[in-house]
């Protein structure tokens, strides 16, 4: 097998084929929003007193 005919693999043009549907800037996921951490941790919370309360 000669493997220097077998050329290189193409470059990537550095862009998705496709939109995401989360991507930032669109309705779901708007610029400059992020979840504050107080609601993180009082979700987290509840999630760990709900399995503390199922043992």
């Amino acid at each position: 097998m000669d493997y220097g005919k077998m050329g290189a693999p193409k470059r990537g043009k550095n862009a998705p084929k496709h939109d995401e549907h989360n991507a930032k800037g669109t309705s779901k996921n708007p610029y400059g929003t992020k979840t504050p951490k107080a609601e993180l941790l009082a979700r987290m919370k509840a999630a760990a007193e709900a399995k503390k309360s199922d043992k």
